[in-house]
């Protein structure tokens, strides 16, 4: 276990620094931040001066180590058209959108998870069937739509909530959250639904095709033979192994909703970290987008090691592997 969770530590640094690369190349040769600090009119004496004073004047591999140095401890610089740090613009937006997120993934959770075991379990029904075709509409619609037609109906002609913002939060030190005040609960409904549906359907059409799978393998006949009642069989054996892949596409999704949490926080003018990336990406705020880079990719290499950890806890098969593994 311990070799196992050193090599994939060992795979997260390699990838976390392949993603620092990539941040670098966006931070130093897309734009010039020194004329975006300073403006047209600046002299060419302001000019080296500042070029010194951010390190610019130096060679690639050192600026390099510098940027990754600093992107350690969470330092990105200033934002080109805040003028603020980006760490304290991303701190800032980080609480908005985990809030969103993780409300999201629970939502898809929650529903889709029951809606899959039922859709295997009364697959020749016909709630069953809506079911399905409820999964094939959120499939199909892109999430900028969802989040139009959302606000369309229940904030413009019903008016039961509202359509943008985040409303009242409280605050814990830094953090804030809206979750502790109806006004924030109100506002969070709507992107939350539009974030999820996606991520709902998938998990809804993954639990079903796992589950049809796992009913039709022979040790569930086996089962079925020794007399098991029909409870024990469905819930005690088959959806014990239909969790494993459910488990990795719910964890990786977890961070995909992280991600692209874009699209939904720009409908709802959310002002989470996606909305901050999109304004940045309208001014070439290249500072911002670099940290966001390496934000998100720090989210997935985490949310990655954390989903491999879960596979022994669900998979006895992996365990009994790994023994024999380190056996030999």
């Amino acid at each position: 276990m311990l070799v196992f969770i050193i090599r994939r530590l060992i795979q997260a640094v390699l990838v976390m620094l392949v993603v620092s690369l990539l941040a670098f190349v966006l931070f130093r040769y897309i734009g010039d931040p020194v004329t975006a600090m300073l403006g047209q009119d600046a002299t060419d004496a302001d000019r080296i001066a500042l070029r010194h004073s951010l390190g610019l004047d130096q060679s690639a591999l050192v600026q390099f180590g510098h940027f990754v140095s600093n992107a350690v401890h969470g330092e990105f610089g200033l934002s080109l058209r805040q003028g603020q740090s980006v760490a304290e613009l991303l701190k800032d937006r980080l609480p908005a959108t985990v809030e969103l997120s993780v409300v999201a993934a629970v939502l898809a959770l929650v529903i889709g998870l029951p809606l899959g075991i039922y859709a295997a379990l009364r697959r020749n029904g016909f709630i069953a069937q809506s079911i399905l075709a409820f999964s094939l509409l959120g499939i199909s619609l892109p999430t900028f739509l969802i989040g139009i037609l959302l606000i369309l109906v229940f904030s413009v002609q019903l008016g039961w909530l509202p359509s943008y913002g985040r409303g009242e939060v409280v605050y814990f030190g830094w953090w804030s959250s809206g979750l502790l005040t109806w006004d924030g609960i109100k506002h969070l409904i709507l992107p939350a639904i539009t974030l999820c549906l996606f991520q709902l359907t998938l998990i809804l059409r993954l639990v079903r095709s796992e589950m049809l799978e796992v009913l039709r393998s022979d040790y569930i006949k086996f089962a079925r033979a020794r007399g098991l009642s029909q409870r024990a069989i469905h819930f005690g054996h088959a959806l014990k192994n239909t969790l494993v892949p459910v488990i990795t596409i719910t964890g990786l999704q977890l961070g995909g909703i992280i991600a692209f949490a874009i699209v939904t926080e720009t409908v709802f003018q959310w002002p989470g970290m996606g909305l901050l990336f999109i304004q940045a990406v309208q001014f070439a705020d290249v500072p911002v987008m670099a940290a966001y880079l390496c934000l998100i990719a720090l989210v997935f290499v985490v949310i990655n090691l954390v989903v491999d950890l879960l596979y022994f806890a669900v998979d006895p098969r992996l365990r009994s592997g790994l023994g024999k593994a380190g056996g030999h």
